[in-house]
């Protein structure tokens, strides 16, 4: 069994560099924090689903609801929940069309974390009789 202070020099290891988590935020955050997998060599799928994403319209301001559903295989870092829930909080009024903000979500998620594989899902809600629903993938080379 681990003493506390090799548990909290382990934990520190793996909390250290995040800045967002178990402190008070105001809004939203255009930042993903990551923290090291510890278990980089067995491939497990991380699922992570937003069902109260919302952006605007860019062209008619309209609101636009989508369940945004992302799926990642970590190599050597995952997403902080926290920071996630804020960076997907800022694009509640940014005017993006569902193709963009769904690709950009991926590029973001990929750039911060590296990952072996990585999909993200956004299912739009219906609007003028039409729903939309966009995946774009990654696939690490």
């Amino acid at each position: 069994m681990q003493d506390k202070a090799s548990q909290d020099k382990k934990r520190n290891d793996v909390t250290g560099d995040l800045t967002l988590l178990g402190r008070e935020t105001t809004g939203p955050v255009r930042k993903l924090e990551t923290f090291p997998n510890q278990h980089p060599g067995r491939r497990y799928t991380v699922t992570l689903v937003c069902p109260e994403f919302t952006c605007v319209c860019p062209v008619t301001g309209q609101p636009d609801f989508a369940t945004i559903t992302i799926r990642y295989v970590p190599d050597q870092r995952i997403v902080e929940s926290k920071s996630l829930k804020l960076y997907l909080w800022s694009y509640r009024q940014e005017g993006a069309f569902h193709e963009h903000v769904t690709n950009q979500i991926l590029d973001d998620l990929v750039m911060a974390l590296e990952p072996l594989y990585c999909q993200v899902t956004g299912a739009f809600n219906v609007r003028g009789g039409i729903s939309i629903t966009v995946d774009a993938e990654y696939q690490k080379q």
